[in-house]
């Protein structure tokens, strides 16, 4: 995969100790004094040493300045000032952190996406962080990698057709109580960057570069990692009676495919994450029509996130058993691609017509949640898919829909997507009436009623005995503007979640 990066510069080494007693604090010895801005944090509780000393160190001048603008903490908040001249740096960002105790990794994260942004704007090139007292009982070690983790999150950047690319960046020095610490929280975050940074990419690249054949490639890179590939194709796909996978990929040249990324770092059952990996969608004979169709190669984000997933483990070398297995397949319109009203086989043995050849995600994954059961047997089988617009219609974007009967999963899930501003929504299955069909044993839409709950409902026939969760992305994968930790372009949305969960249980 190519990919034109530059990345923010992270030197945690060179952060010292900081004394939370004003008396002991040295600005010139503590600090990068060498750094064109100092960003310091401001809480809304007063637990605020570091700014006191350094307003003492300006002769009251941030005080003032925080005074004239009303400035209180509030979360996410900044006050900019010029620096004094008696200092070496240009501008002092005065950031609010909310109440202290309420700053968590989450908030951290996106304030360094915010920030980060904020200095590139001003072509700021070096930074100095001073992370101290103001994060009450929390871990200032865990905040401040995961304030480094969002602004490298946000310093990504797809820029392949781009005649000149972006190159500003920010140097970060960070000075935190814990270095060690901080730099060894920070090595596992990079891991997990590594795996968003593949999903985006993936994601963003256009169509007719990412390919079933292309995805499945870029997933061979893994094999460095220890990772385990294995691709079917077309003719392998019909011999395991595949055929609502094979029927997807029918209408373009170069067919369906099933890739297979299987990193095994323990003995334990696997957990297995399954993709929906359409990389263009066409709607086939139903075909899409207006804008949408244009952000169509985004339709294979889960394939993406649950492929960035594993190299995340990979690269951290975690003690989990994880495979992904991704359904490939390009939407498109020739004599050969499926027709509404035709009847195919799963590999589960159940047939369904295909009312709606727009509703192919679900005939992809259900193949692929076939052969993810047999073939590895999962103790948890989870599958990521930007399923259905009736998703979006009913949680927007900020959420991604979730669905399954297993509580324990809901919850374990739901708060590990809060943990990384990868929030979930629960919503119902149900309606297994509306799937009714008369010429074969399931239809691929539901005759009314909630689109996103009936397509998880089609999903549920699948997931035979496992312990199962479908998490529906539609609306997640792309954004226009860069926001918090998220730059412009694919998200990756789902590989920092499902790292999470996998970390924590």
């Amino acid at each position: 995969m190519k990919r034109i990066i530059k990345a923010s510069s992270i030197a945690l080494a060179l952060g010292m100790c900081i004394n939370a007693q004003a008396a002991d604090f040295n600005f010139s010895t503590k600090v990068d004094s060498d750094a064109n801005t100092l960003v310091v944090f401001y809480s809304q509780d007063g637990s605020n040493s570091q700014f006191k000393t350094l307003d003492k160190q300006f002769d009251g001048q941030l005080q003032r300045v925080i005074d004239i603008e009303n400035f209180t903490g509030d979360y996410a908040k900044v006050a900019q000032l010029v620096a004094p001249s008696k200092s070496n740096y240009s501008r002092i960002l005065v950031v609010g952190t909310g109440k202290a105790d309420e700053l968590n990794k989450a908030k951290a994260a996106k304030l360094g996406g915010n920030i980060h942004a904020r200095l590139v704007k001003a072509k700021a090139d070096t930074a100095s962080v001073i992370f101290d007292d103001v994060t009450g009982a929390n871990d200032n070690a865990a905040l401040a990698a995961n304030f480094a983790h969002g602004a490298n999150l946000r310093d990504h950047r797809f820029e392949n057709y781009k005649k000149e690319p972006s190159t500003e960046t920010v140097s970060y020095t960070f000075d935190v109580d814990n270095t060690k610490q901080t730099r060894k929280l920070y090595t596992e975050l990079e891991s997990i960057q590594a795996g968003v940074f593949l999903a985006r990419d993936l994601t963003s690249e256009v169509a007719t570069e990412m390919t079933p054949v292309d995805f499945a490639n870029a997933a061979k890179e893994l094999a460095s990692l220890g990772v385990t590939i294995k691709v079917l194709e077309p003719k392998e796909l019909k011999e395991l009676g595949m055929g609502a996978l094979e029927a997807v990929g029918r209408g373009s040249q170069q067919g369906a495919r099933l890739v297979v990324a299987h990193y095994k770092g323990s003995d334990a059952a696997p957990i297995a994450l399954v993709g929906k990996g359409i990389t263009f969608d066409s709607g086939g004979y139903s075909i899409k029509t207006g804008a949408s169709i244009a952000r169509m190669k985004s339709d294979m984000a889960g394939a993406a996130a649950v492929l960035g997933t594993v190299k995340a483990m990979a690269l951290a070398k975690a003690d989990k058993n994880v495979v992904a297995v991704m359904g490939m397949a390009a939407n498109m319109v020739s004599q050969f691609a499926v027709a509404p009203g035709d009847v195919v086989r799963t590999a589960e043995g159940l047939s369904v017509e295909i009312l709606n050849t727009d509703a192919e995600g679900r005939l992809v994954l259900s193949d692929a949640m076939w052969y993810a059961r047999k073939h590895y047997k999962p103790e948890i089988m989870i599958d990521v898919a930007t399923l259905t617009g009736s998703k979006i219609r009913a949680v927007g974007n900020e959420y991604a829909a979730v669905f399954s009967d297993d509580d324990t999963l809901v919850s374990q899930l739901t708060l590990a997507g809060k943990q990384v501003n990868e929030n979930l929504w629960r919503l119902p299955l149900g309606y297994k009436d509306m799937l009714k069909s008369d010429i074969a044993d399931i239809t691929n839409v539901g005759s009314g009623g909630p689109g996103a709950t009936t397509a998880a409902t089609f999903l549920e026939h699948f997931a035979g005995d496992t312990r199962w969760v479908h998490i529906d992305i539609a609306g997640n994968a792309l954004v226009k503007k860069g926001k918090d930790e998220l730059s412009p372009g694919g998200t990756g949305f789902g590989v920092r979640l499902l790292s999470e969960w996998l970390l924590a249980n």
